[in-house]
């Protein structure tokens, strides 16, 4: 498990033959004044595809992440399935006792979730906590290798995070995650929480409807209160918005990922639609520049398994009798919660309450990818949560986010 830095270096002949594909893109027929109503507009589609082809410079955004972000790989064994050599950022706070944070990206997204978070996190002014970031790589995602076998799904994905941690010497810590990170975190907390992992924190909240035996007092209060606030009726809105409008992909990639991958292996202009609808749609009127758009499409054009491979998770989860949409956070360890209003679900907040939810912040924006949509207000939260005062502080044995 010797870890090894890692700098991002894409042959110069895969640069070359994605032009060439991309110059032979064949764009289909649009009905008038479609817009984004049958999904990414032509125009758009047109502008990104010229500009990843003649002026996008994938090697200048390269150095911007070998600068920006520390990166490392190291095998990790995990049980059933050999060892996987996986890519990881890793950059350590200078305060002394600062929190280890596990940070887990889901899809489409990838390690550049963390890239604006991990400055302010590592950060130790007195009146607030710091934290050394770590931010895995998903197996099959990025520049991670990719499981082999079948049934590599959520427990395996939660040992590999909690096995780096124990790795780079972190025997306890704390976590984060939003989309798959969400599931992933979860399951860390459910499998090795209270030794080892001691909080955890997640921008996408999921609960199930609360019972006469799970919850009875959330359950007798939704039979003689049917009002909401105003946050939990756009949730309710936007989780009504999301099953009807924008999860075709989620029936697809659960039942038949490999045959989407041929498409999504060879055709770079078709990765790009499926992916940036979601970057667009599932984000809170986010100004996406066109490169930065193409930075974060590149890395899955680049990535180590190639794109297909990110899209089994959705197919294991599925077949492992696991829903993504009606889990419960565990209780075993202290939690928080932060909800941005154009998140993809929502829920009334007593569904998700626990006698171990010990934060909850309410944002006026912000969507599906808080960490890279609104970093600052993610930031915020977390060092509210492990600060002081908090029943978080000192969570971890010696570690307070603070000069010891």
């Amino acid at each position: 498990m010797t870890e090894v830095p890692f700098k991002i270096s894409v042959p110069e002949e895969l640069i070359t033959r994605l032009k060439q594909k991309l110059a032979a893109t064949r764009f289909p027929d649009e009905l008038e004044d479609a817009e984004w109503d049958y999904g990414v507009p032509l125009p758009a589609m047109r502008r990104l595809v010229a500009r990843w082809k003649d002026g996008y410079d994938w090697r200048r955004h390269e150095a911007a992440l070998n600068e920006d972000l520390p990166q490392f790989t190291r095998d990790i064994e995990v049980d059933g399935h050999g060892a996987l050599n996986v890519h990881y950022v890793h950059k350590k706070s200078e305060v002394d006792g600062a929190i280890p944070l596990l940070f887990v990206h889901g899809w489409p997204g990838s390690f550049i979730e963390v890239r604006k978070v991990l400055p302010l996190l590592v950060q130790g002014p007195a009146n607030h906590p710091a934290f050394h970031v770590v931010a895995v790589g998903l197996p099959g995602y990025g520049f991670s290798e990719a499981p082999k076998k079948k049934g590599f799904s959520i427990d395996q994905f939660a040992e590999v995070g909690h096995k780096l941690m124990l790795a780079l010497g972190y025997n306890e810590y704390v976590t984060q995650g939003g989309d798959w990170g969400y599931m992933i975190t979860c399951h860390i907390a459910a499998l090795y929480g209270q030794k080892h992992a001691k909080a955890w924190h997640t921008n996408l909240p999921i609960a199930t409807p609360p019972t006469l035996t799970t919850k009875p007092l959330a359950y007798l209060s939704s039979l003689f209160s049917k009002s909401l606030t105003i946050n939990e009726q756009e949730g309710v809105r936007r989780g009504k918005w999301y099953q009807d409008k924008s999860s075709g992909y989620f029936k697809l990639q659960t039942t038949q990922p490999q045959t989407l991958g041929y498409s999504l292996a060879d055709s770079p202009a078709g990765m790009l639609a499926w992916i940036y609808e979601k970057l667009v749609q599932w984000s809170d009127a986010y100004p996406w520049e066109d490169d930065e758009v193409l930075t974060w499409i590149s890395i899955y054009w680049f990535s180590r398994a190639g794109p297909a491979a990110s899209v089994r998770i959705y197919c294991e989860h599925t077949r492992a009798n696991l829903s993504i949409f009606t889990t419960t956070p565990p209780t075993n360890i202290l939690t928080g919660i932060s909800y941005f209003p154009r998140e993809l679900v929502g829920y009334p907040r007593k569904w998700l309450r626990s006698s171990n939810l010990i934060f909850e912040a309410e944002h006026d924006s912000g969507g599906h990818f808080a960490a890279y949509e609104k970093p600052q207000e993610l930031v915020d939260d977390l060092r509210k949560m492990f600060g002081k005062g908090s029943r978080a502080f000192g969570v971890v044995s010696g570690k307070t986010g603070f000069v010891q």
